[in-house]
């Protein structure tokens, strides 16, 4: 169960204290406190953890400061779309808005190779009015001799161009909770000039010690990949472990299944499951096609199959998209063959803004019926 409180209620108020010593009377039950603080207000939430079956609702909602208590119905307690739940979802970072009602474009390159080519990458978006991207500094990879990152050596030019170019989020992928310092200290260093949304790879989804490092940290927002050899199931239990640390600012990334039933795509392409994220969680939804797919092949029509998978999450209602671009793809260092080119990011954008288009159209449809 879940009880939220009064909007002024906080962990200081003598309601909040008095909530807690009537709570701590119920042996059966043990509590955990999260508060949100946003830029107007605190929303604080109690979760309540054991036998909460003889606990009424309307006992519960009678007690100092609750405004809502909220019964779960799913396994996800923190992140869970629940019956009877209306809490606001999403979240605000570094001006840019995140939720299941908008969609954020985050194009970049995979991997940090030199300052040129980032300053392209970022120069290119501001020109179109774009203030999110992707860039790689830590890259785990499946051989141990293949490239695996600048690590912290380039954040400094990293942040320094974003700010320069306008990029108020950036998606960078971390391994180890380590990383993770060296990231803040380089932003703290350069005065903060962006922001950074920490990402957790695939191969990460079940390393539940950095799972909770990186959730008992409230400042950077996570973006959570699927396992790509786990259940959907597994994945979102992957980012409750963050939530349940506090950190609530979670988007889930969807970027391919690892099956030969996907051949020739590098994986299969698990776009479908959009819909199913939304309806049971309230976190955002990301779709990564240029990992699901993993080439630059074209269907039949001539368009590229990145751009088509692309589209079939934007229609289902997909809230970001992580897309790997660069200025010189055949002397990238990580994943140049799938990368699309930068004369390509104009088709690319609009392409996309087409398909939000018909989704939007769709939903206006849906509400006719």
């Amino acid at each position: 169960m879940i009880l939220i409180l009064k909007s002024g209620i906080d962990t200081g108020s003598r309601e909040y204290k008095q909530l807690l010593d009537f709570l701590a009377s119920k042996k059966s039950i043990t509590t955990r406190t999260h508060s949100e603080i946003g830029t107007q207000q605190t929303v604080t939430e109690v979760y309540l953890v054991g036998d909460t079956a003889s606990l009424s609702i309307g006992e519960m909602e009678g007690l100092p400061g609750v405004e809502q208590a909220v019964r779960i119905s799913q396994d996800y307690r923190v992140l869970g779309r629940h019956q009877a739940d209306h809490r606001a979802s999403g979240f605000t970072y570094n001006g840019v808005r995140f939720d299941q009602d908008n969609l954020n474009v985050f194009a970049g390159l995979c991997a940090v190779d030199n300052p040129h080519n980032v300053e392209t990458m970022l120069r290119a978006l501001r020109e179109r009015g774009q203030v999110c991207t992707r860039m790689g500094a830590y890259k785990p990879r499946t051989s141990p001799y293949s490239f695996q990152g600048h690590g912290k050596s380039c954040l400094p030019y990293v942040f320094e161009l974003a700010g320069k170019y306008g990029i108020r989020v950036i998606a960078m992928e971390v391994t180890h909770d380590e990383h993770v310092n060296e990231i803040r200290t380089a932003l703290a260093d350069a005065g903060n000039p962006t922001g950074v949304m920490l990402q957790i790879g695939t191969r990460n989804t079940q390393n539940f010690e950095l799972l909770k490092a990186v959730g008992r940290q409230k400042e950077l927002p996570v973006l959570l990949k699927r396992g790509f050899g786990i259940t959907l199931e597994e994945s979102l239990n992957a980012a409750e472990y963050m939530a349940s640390e506090g950190n609530l600012k979670i988007v889930f990334g969807l970027r391919g299944i690892k099956t030969n039933m996907g051949d020739p795509h590098r994986n299969l392409v698990d776009f479908s499951h959009v819909p199913v994220l939304k309806r049971l969680t309230r976190m955002p939804v990301c779709i990564d096609p240029s990992h699901s797919v993993g080439s630059r092949d074209r269907a039949s029509d001539g368009v590229l199959d990145v751009f088509h998978v692309t589209a079939q999450g934007i229609i289902s209602g997909a809230n970001m998209v992580l897309v790997d671009f660069h200025p010189d793809p055949s002397n990238a260092l990580v994943d140049g063959p799938q990368a699309l080119r930068m004369d390509e990011l104009d088709y690319f954008l609009e392409d996309i803004a087409i398909a939000r288009k018909a989704y939007e159209e769709r939903l206006k449809l849906r509400r006719k019926q």
